[in-house]
């Protein structure tokens, strides 16, 4: 276990960090129009990102245990 990012790594941690941007620019859209609840396109964006987030080890922001 190294103490920078390896190429696949650092992939991940892109495509983990674009997935949670998106979700939260749903997010403000939605707040902004008024909606309170989880819709549909919040879920869809919510499982993608922890999807995404799973592949990334935790010293990187992710949520997966070790390398």
């Amino acid at each position: 276990m190294g103490l920078f990012p390896n190429a696949d790594e650092k992939a991940a941690i892109k495509e983990m960090k674009e997935a949670d941007a998106a979700l939260h620019a749903n997010q403000r859209r939605e707040e902004k129009s008024g909606i309170r609840h989880e819709t549909p396109e919040y879920q869809r964006l919510n499982q993608i990102a922890n999807e995404k987030a799973a592949r990334v080890p935790r010293m990187y922001g992710g949520t997966k245990k070790g390398r």
